[in-house]
């Protein structure tokens, strides 16, 4: 069976993570929503069915037999049983929400949108369904997410050994993949499960405090302190105090600083002793900004901090208020708070911000890159210029 992810209206609630990728992309737990159902659904292919101006980096693939699934939508045993036993030419939904459909190569030729996809049945789900729908679930959800990626990732293997240098409490939830490197520093299970990625290291002096997941080639600075639940993907580099976040890979915050309940996307960099609020001073819910309704809704959150969206900065000691949003591509600086929204390609803080020019963004794109042995290429050029005009509208300061 051919597996497609396909994007809903999620998409635009998950803004400004998804200006850059498919909703599956999107790292919760150890994995992201793709590499989860690829664990649970080994042996078929996999390729998404996204906007049009992403289908260059993240390519459809059609074949007879093509199971559609909701890329917002985590697996379990029980949905995994339904979508496997779904007839063809068939739909699968759960309370209105469309979780799969089940077509032949003939439906989905020259299908531009899938609200033009017509099946001939529908069945009801009746699996409990896990979603992220916001932004900020990614973070809310990240401790059982970890917790069941764990699972799916060690059963039936064995860690590395953990060395003698390092004070273990916990017991036995602590998993190394190959290469890792831990020294000298304080690895506490008793919370959640420690995973450490193939060639990762976490540095001498860490306390770390589980659930907690660092992903390949990613470090620990020295001395850093991480808590529960929080995730670093793949090539990033981390110090300072961090609570309850998730850096999607290849992003850095090297120096001190804390950042709590907050998501961070790919190709992102903040300064040394930059610091985000994650608790209001009256104790009240958190708002954040929202695309889909180009305001600011509540969150039902007590805490919630920064959002960040790829390829953004920022400088030195930035200081972000509870529930900030920067969306792709901005460069944040200067004193004072900046706003609780920052729109794409800006350039500036509390002080005022300019368009951060395509010229000027893309060349640091490039270099940021070079640095880690990639090619900003053609098919990421056009996904920027693509977003700087879309992204137009919020820009008028």
């Amino acid at each position: 069976m051919n597996i497609i992810f396909f994007d809903d209206a999620a998409r635009t609630s998950l803004l400004p993570l998804t200006f850059t990728r498919p909703v599956a992309a999107i790292r919760v737990g150890i994995l992201t929503i793709r590499e989860k159902w690829e664990h649970h659904l080994n042996g078929h292919t996999f390729s998404w069915f996204t906007q049009e101006f992403l289908r260059g980096k993240f390519p459809l693939e059609v074949k007879d037999d093509n199971l559609l699934i909701n890329g917002s939508v985590l697996p379990s045993a029980k949905l995994i049983d339904e979508l496997l036993n779904l007839p063809m030419d068939a739909q699968l939904v759960s309370s209105g929400l469309t979780v799969a459909y089940r077509v032949s190569a003939d439906k989905l030729r020259d299908l531009v949108s899938l609200d033009d996809l017509h099946v001939e049945k529908s069945l009801s789900s009746t699996a409990v369904l896990q979603r992220v729908v916001n932004h900020w679930d990614i973070f809310a959800m990240n401790d059982g997410a970890i917790r069941d990626d764990f699972n799916t990732l060690t059963t039936g293997r064995t860690s590395q050994p953990i060395s003698a240098t390092n004070k273990v409490i916990g017991g036995g939830e602590i998993f190394l993949e190959a290469g890792a490197v831990v020294e000298c520093s304080v690895l506490n299970a008793s919370t959640g499960p420690i995973y450490i990625g193939a060639s990762a290291e976490v540095m001498e002096g860490s306390l770390v405090r589980g659930p907690f997941a660092l992903g390949e080639y990613s470090q620990l600075k020295m001395g850093a302190k991480i808590y529960g639940a929080t995730t670093i993907g793949p090539h990033c580099k981390v110090g300072g105090e961090v609570n309850n976040s998730v850096f999607f890979g290849y992003s850095n915050k090297a120096h001190d600083g804390f950042l709590g309940n907050s998501v961070i996307g790919e190709w992102c960099n903040l300064g040394a002793d930059s610091n985000n609020s994650n608790l209001k001073n009256n104790y009240s819910n958190v708002k954040v900004w929202n695309y889909q309704e180009e305001a600011f809704v509540n969150t039902g959150l007590q805490f919630c901090g920064l959002t960040m969206g790829d390829h953004s900065k920022c400088s030195i000691n930035t200081m972000f208020n509870t529930g900030t949003v920067v969306g792709v591509s901005a460069n944040v600086f200067g004193t004072g708070f900046p706003p609780k929204f920052v729109p794409s390609f800006s350039w500036g803080g509390s002080e005022g911000f300019s368009t951060y020019r395509m010229e000027e963004a893309m060349d640091v794109a490039r270099r940021v890159f070079e640095r880690r042995k990639l090619a900003f290429n053609e098919v990421e050029q056009h996904i920027f210029k693509h977003l700087f005009e879309v992204t137009t509208k919020y820009r008028a300061w």
